[in-house]
């Protein structure tokens, strides 16, 4: 039999690890106030419920953004029954794990959605189980065609897939990781720009990423792609995004759309106030309660 690894080069130095596991320590790193091993509810809090058909319990993180790209590109192509009341779940104060949510979502992520048009109404969790309901139930950016329809829903299984080594793996050792490791940051960079090169290559060819037509894929994958391109982690330099030409026209092509300008502002809570919209319950919170503007007003919202 092989030689067992020397502890010594482990990190931290001598750990061995035990036979079983038991959660005896704090995770250490970003979020290590919320993350416990088991689910369920933490506390009683019911979720509020507003005036629209569909109701989003949410933060503007790449998983939310997708949901809510989808809904302002379903307003905008003329769909009213996509209105939507947008709440703001604020996952470092763990409101993930109140009972209300936890009923809707018990995985006690974010987005969870409850659609009301429906008797009984109908809960919904995962952000691509959602981009799937919403545009067959509204006919809209998901293709008919037998050949199309794969495509879109390959690449939105594709990101589904794949975003958790960028955000949980490279974005976690890179950026919020309470000490850098070089190993761990090696491997996830690797698989991060592995991801961007298939992308890249699929939009040499293609304008959209699942073909010739903007769909549900781009707006699953632009969230975390176009946020890798522009601004997620500080780490546009370390990963050379500008070598992906392709990844990177698209990124902007995408980005200049309105709606997609409106659904990343929804449950957004970091960057200057006016790219924020905390709560969003009609279109014209977007005109007249933007972060920039409560502030101006002492917190208001009217």
């Amino acid at each position: 039999m092989a030689d067992a690894p020397d502890a010594a080069m482990n990190q931290p130095a001598g750990y061995v690890p035990p036979r079983v596991w038991t959660w005896d320590q704090p995770s250490g790193g970003a979020f290590a106030n919320i993350n416990r091993p088991v689910g369920g509810a933490t506390h009683d809090r019911n979720l509020p419920v507003g005036d629209h058909p569909i109701q989003l319990y949410s933060m503007g993180t790449p998983n939310g953004v997708k949901v809510t790209i989808l809904l302002e590109e379903l307003l905008a192509a003329g769909h009213s029954g996509a209105e939507y009341d947008a709440w703001m779940i604020e996952i470092g104060k763990g409101d993930q794990f109140g009972s209300g949510f936890v009923a809707v979502n018990p995985n006690s992520k974010i987005p969870a959605m409850v659609d009301r048009s429906i008797d009984p109404p109908v809960n919904l969790f995962e952000s691509g189980s959602m981009m799937l309901y919403l545009a067959e139930k509204f006919g809209a950016f998901l293709p008919t065609e037998v050949h199309a329809r794969a495509a879109t829903v390959n690449w939105l299984m594709w990101q589904m897939g794949s975003a958790p080594f960028v955000g949980g793996g490279f974005g976690h050792f890179f950026a919020y990781a309470p000490f850098k490791i070089e190993y761990a940051i090696n491997r996830y960079a690797m698989e991060t720009k592995r991801q961007l090169h298939v992308l890249d290559t699929q939009l040499a060819t293609n304008e959209y990423v699942a073909g010739g037509a903007y769909t549900i894929a781009d707006m699953a994958v632009w969230p975390w792609y176009g946020s890798i391109a522009r601004e997620a982690y500080g780490a546009q330099e370390f990963l050379g995004v500008d070598e992906y030409k392709n990844l990177m026209r698209w990124v902007e092509q995408v980005g200049a759309r309105e709606a997609v300008k409106r659904g990343r502002m929804v449950n957004r809570t970091f960057g200057s106030p006016e790219t924020q919209l905390r709560e969003r319950h009609s279109a014209r919170d977007f005109e007249i309660n933007r972060e920039d503007m409560v502030e101006a007003r002492g917190g208001e919202r009217v």
